[in-house]
């Protein structure tokens, strides 16, 4: 299955490479990330998905040692304005700012041009247009070929669309995570863009077995969300645990059910889960390809019903750096 993004036509599902080397841990030994990576591109991936943030430059450089020698064979995105500045994350989107962090991860991927360009979050501090300018340029310099947004509006979306025409944009977007819906999707389809969902698994949530958040590792981001503290998740299982027989219902594994749950909430909606299995990498490509029930998409959205969900994705502070819509019920301040 081939969908539209940009000047490009992609397989429904990329890899997202942030878990190799960030989030959720220790990053892996980088001959076992580089092996995992080039196992994806030989089983038909041709959507990679990185940022400058990701291990503090590492996850670039990952892919550029790894997938370097066979550049023309997938497409290449990557995102700018948030990063690390003394080990701290900073975010700046001052046009200067983004053409300096573009040419440093063209240095640290190894190549001449990134095929998808993103901001990685808004800067309020700096106009919208203002920093689209810049990626604009960019464009123009032919070092990146289509740019996008992440996290955003549809509000910003159109402002920026307004400056130079956007390409995709990436949000959060699973059966328990629907804030797109609540505006950046159907405007996405409206303008003609691109949608690409990241965490379709739900940070694992979804995965074949049932998360432990007591095991995760102390430096997990997940120990952060309030979904998975311990009152909540434990709520959250129970909705798993019917989210589990429609999928063997439907005859497939859970994560494969929610991939297509995603896939299925428009034609401009592309996916891009992470993993480090290479079982678990094989499963999410040949989603697209399954048969799923359209009874069994609707009973998924039924049982994730936004208000159904014990927390909300991000604390406090985290959810006040984001644009995205937001449910009444969550915590959104300028």
């Amino acid at each position: 299955m081939q969908r539209p993004l940009g000047s490009a036509h992609l397989h429904a599902v990329g890899l997202g490479c942030m878990n190799v080397s960030h989030a959720y841990g220790p990053a892996l030994p980088t001959d076992e990330a580089a092996k995992l990576l080039q196992q994806a591109l030989d089983i038909g991936y041709d959507f990679f998905d990185t940022a400058s943030l990701y291990g503090d430059g590492n996850n670039e450089r990952l892919i550029g040692q790894a997938l370097g020698h066979r550049r023309d064979d997938y497409f290449l995105a990557s995102k700018c304005v948030l990063g690390f500045v003394d080990g701290k994350r900073a975010l700046n989107g001052r046009p200067e700012v983004i053409k300096q962090h573009c040419e440093d991860s063209l240095s640290r991927l190894g190549t001449d041009r990134i095929d998808l360009y993103y901001m990685h979050r808004l800067d309020r501090k700096v106009p919208i247009e203002d920093s689209i300018g810049a990626l604009a340029d960019l464009v123009r310099e032919g070092k990146v070929l289509n740019i996008g947004v992440s996290e955003m509006s549809a509000a910003t979306l159109r402002r920026a669309h307004a400056t130079h025409p956007v390409a995709a944009v990436q949000s959060e977007y699973s059966p328990w995570t629907r804030n797109p819906e609540l505006g950046v999707l159907k405007a996405c389809a409206e303008l003609g863009i691109a949608f690409v969902a990241f965490s379709p698994v739900a940070r694992g949530y979804f995965g074949d077995q049932a998360l432990n958040p007591e095991a995760f590792h102390e430096k997990d981001l997940r120990r952060t969300m309030p979904r998975f503290a311990a009152g909540n998740f434990t709520r959250n299982l129970e909705l798993r645990e019917r989210a589990s027989q429609l999928a063997k219902d439907a005859g497939c594994g859970l994560p494969q059910l929610a991939l297509a749950w995603v896939l299925a909430q428009g034609d401009h909606v592309l996916a891009i889960p992470g993993t480090t299995k290479l079982q678990h990498l094989k499963q999410n490509f040949e989603t697209p390809a399954l048969q799923v029930p359209a009874d069994a998409i609707a009973a998924f959205s039924a049982i994730y019903e936004p208000s159904a969900i014990a927390g909300n994705r991000y604390p406090d502070a985290a959810q006040r750096t984001i644009d995205t819509e937001c449910f009444d019920f969550e915590v959104h301040e300028s």
